[in-house]
């Protein structure tokens, strides 16, 4: 087989052997936490699962679970572009490859879906990488680089990779960086899941590129101390998670997800967007109840009690 006729690196010396195969599960997350818009994320414990087995020639896709029959099932498949990349990263190559997808994060909905894609296929192709034992695995700060190269920001992709909370960064648009956070014991999350899908690109298009200085420096003050509230003093969770920098400019979009965020803040829950919407996150010391539940059902929103979750691993 020539290297024309390989995936992954042009000019890699190694190659996969066949048969080789791997499955990983990644988290959903959650970013923006209300004021760190780019910056801050979770992992929730909502999963997908990815394997992947080296083949001789070609990549075949196979999907079960959220938006099985809506993707393409071939090399154009976010997960195995990013097995690709995977590949191409650490210098190795494969005649070619089948790749399996069991989807339970929600799609377009605020919780991390395209980002838990990359950074499931980016894992897989770093433990198949192990699994040869010729050329060292992908280290997290290279499948936090990679990963969101994909979206451009850090944020969701990084709590995918890390697991907990992140504190996230970038260089340009082109080195991404991620610090995770030991929460704090007390600290549990609620989501908010919609039937109803938004995308991700038209609500960030809502967003101005320039904002009050008085905003601007509200959002600092409550982003450095939504660190302290999630590591130290959940007792601020509510001041922790006040925006003025992204939500109010998305409520046009997000009418009932705005709504619901309204009618738990009110009633003393630290709701944000999740994400880009349209689901909601809640955090705070003590799971939610009936009454909850009721008020999010009128509104069309399911809610979940979710685990905050370690980050993405190789389960065989």
């Amino acid at each position: 087989m020539t290297n024309d006729a390989l995936i992954g690196h042009p000019d890699a010396e190694c190659i996969l052997p066949e048969g080789l195969s791997v499955r990983v599960k990644v988290p959903a997350s959650s970013a923006n936490l209300g004021p760190g818009f780019d910056c801050l994320g979770m992992a929730l414990a909502i999963y997908d699962e990815v394997a992947v087995t080296v083949t001789g020639t070609g990549i075949t896709v196979a999907v079960t679970g959220e938006a099985a029959g809506q993707v393409p099932l071939d090399e154009r498949h976010l997960v195995a572009r990013a097995v690709v990349r995977g590949f191409e990263s650490a210098g190795v190559a494969v005649g070619g490859f089948h790749l399996e997808c069991r989807n339970a994060i929600p799609h377009s909905r605020g919780l991390g879906s395209s980002a838990a894609a990359a950074v499931g296929g980016l894992a897989a192709a770093s433990a198949l990488v192990a699994l040869d034992g010729r050329r060292p695995a992908l280290d997290d700060a290279a499948l936090v680089q990679l990963s969101s190269e994909f979206e451009g920001h850090p944020d969701n992709a990084a709590a995918s990779v890390l697991g907990s909370a992140v504190v996230t960064w970038s260089h340009g648009q082109e080195s991404f960086y991620a610090r995770r956070l030991e929460l704090h014991p007390a600290v549990v999350a609620t989501v908010f899941v919609p039937q109803t899908e938004s995308s991700t690109e038209t609500t960030r298009g809502l967003l101005p590129d320039a904002v009050p200085r008085a905003d601007a420096v509200f959002n600092v003050s409550r982003a450095a101390l939504g660190v302290v509230a999630l590591t130290t003093d959940p007792a601020w969770l509510i001041d922790a998670t006040e925006d003025r920098l992204h939500q109010g400019y998305r409520e046009q979009a997000l009418p009932e997800t705005t709504r619901l965020v309204h009618s738990l803040r009110e009633r003393g829950h630290a709701a944000t967007v999740s994400g880009a919407g349209p689901s909601v996150l809640v955090l705070g010391t003590r799971p939610l109840g009936t009454h909850e539940a009721d008020l999010a059902a009128d509104l069309g929103f399911a809610m979940i009690p979710v685990a905050v979750a370690d980050g993405v691993e190789v389960v065989s």
